[in-house]
């Protein structure tokens, strides 16, 4: 598939987006712009990023990649050059890097006061720990969040990397930089969107703070009641092994889980915090009698908010994902659609990742009406991958 600007059908075609390559959030906030139609520009080293990279990394599609060495000065005007015509400039380095090599905020912002420039980082751009390192885990221990995670009481249980990168992270992100769009269109002026990791989850995590404040929270693993702490908002383990997700807080769908589930006559009053390990024993016993697949089959459709617990590579089969079509084949990869989706400007799928940083170098600079594009390549400051 080859790359022309203006391919994207999503509600922001037309938007442009200059993206200078990280990893993590970035990726994944550009991806999901991308999706919805903008036209994002992928500004890669030329030996690419560290634990990214190939025809494999989802989240490097429905954009060109092109390496720029932004060593070179003339690698950085080429940015200033895209940036003259962009609606925002995307970049997750540490504070202060962009700057020094040459198109920080002031600088894009001189070229297109219009611009959105979009930040993204864990700790935010100032305060104590601005400069240091971190990953994910880091940052959502220090908001409070990784504390109540998890239903093991020795220690808390960190869901990969999807509460702060890609939640507290990225999506707000692209929160910020769509509402700074829209402020913009209204003031003639962008601003610097500075979206760190550790506001977005502690901003993720406020019921847990109203809880906290209300007095009805306790600070102890599975011990609230959507952390487990209740027996009828629990994972459970099936005969074969696998597991199933139950979650019937409110009464009549409790009603209706007990009754499918085989218990109605024998459980203990839902509401008597004495009888909850009798519950929970009960309703671990009930569901070691049969298989994921047929509970699955008796839960199927019902009130009773259970649901079976699938591994990735299952998911796409689930009937309500199929569907739905929520995983699509595209591009010989099994992979998530654009979401959410819309009435009139649906989003759709383009180019896939790239194979290698610099595939689209020479075809994408001439589109957004970069100058010399050979001459750039000639001369080491691009770099076009065969």
């Amino acid at each position: 598939m080859t790359y022309a600007l203006g391919q994207g059908t999503g509600p922001l075609k037309g938007i442009k987006v200059v993206e200078i390559a990280g990893i993590g959030p970035g990726p994944h906030a550009c991806m999901t712009l991308a999706d919805l139609g903008a036209d994002v520009i992928r500004i890669e080293r030329p030996g690419g990023q560290m634990l990214t990279g190939g025809p494999h990394d989802l989240m490097n599609r429905g954009r060109p990649s092109v390496a720029l060495d932004l060593k070179t000065p003339e690698a950085v005007a080429t940015v200033l050059d895209l940036v003259a015509d962009a609606d925002v400039l995307v970049e997750g380095m540490r504070p202060g890097v962009a700057e020094r090599l040459g198109f920080g905020p002031d600088a894009c912002r001189e070229r297109n006061p219009r611009l959105v420039y979009g930040r993204m980082t864990g700790w935010g751009q100032d305060g104590p720990w601005a400069h240091a390192a971190g990953h994910d885990m880091n940052y959502i221990a220090i908001t409070g969040t990784l504390h109540g995670l998890g239903q093991v009481p020795e220690k808390p249980q960190f869901p990969a990397n999807l509460v702060g990168d890609f939640g507290g992270g990225s999506t707000y992100l692209v929160i910020g930089i769509l509402a700074a769009l829209l402020e913009a269109r209204v003031s003639g002026e962008g601003q610097v969107v500075d979206a760190a990791i550790v506001d977005g989850t502690a901003h993720l995590n406020t019921m847990t703070a109203a809880f906290l404040g209300a007095g009805t929270f306790q600070e102890k693993r599975r011990s609230n009641l959507l952390d487990g702490g209740a027996p009828y908002y629990d994972i459970y383990e099936t005969a074969d092994g696998e597991h199933m997700s139950v979650g019937a807080l409110e009464p009549q769908f409790y009603d209706q889980f007990v009754e499918l589930l085989g218990i109605k006559d024998v459980a203990p009053d839902r509401y008597d915090l004495a009888t909850y390990d009798e519950l929970r024993d009960l309703i671990a016993a009930k569901f070691k009698e049969r298989t994921r697949d047929e509970w699955s089959a008796i839960f199927d459709g019902t009130d009773a908010c259970v649901a079976p617990i699938l591994r990735m590579s299952e998911a796409p089969s689930h009937p309500h994902v199929k569907a739905r079509e929520i995983f699509v084949e595209h591009e010989g990869f099994v992979q998530p659609q654009p979401a959410p989706r819309f009435s009139r400007t649906g989003a759709s799928l383009g180019l896939p990742p790239a194979a290698q940083p610099g595939l689209h170098t020479r075809e994408a600079l001439t589109a957004w009406g970069i100058a010399d594009v050979d001459g750039l390549i000639e001369r080491g400051a691009a770099v076009q991958a065969e």
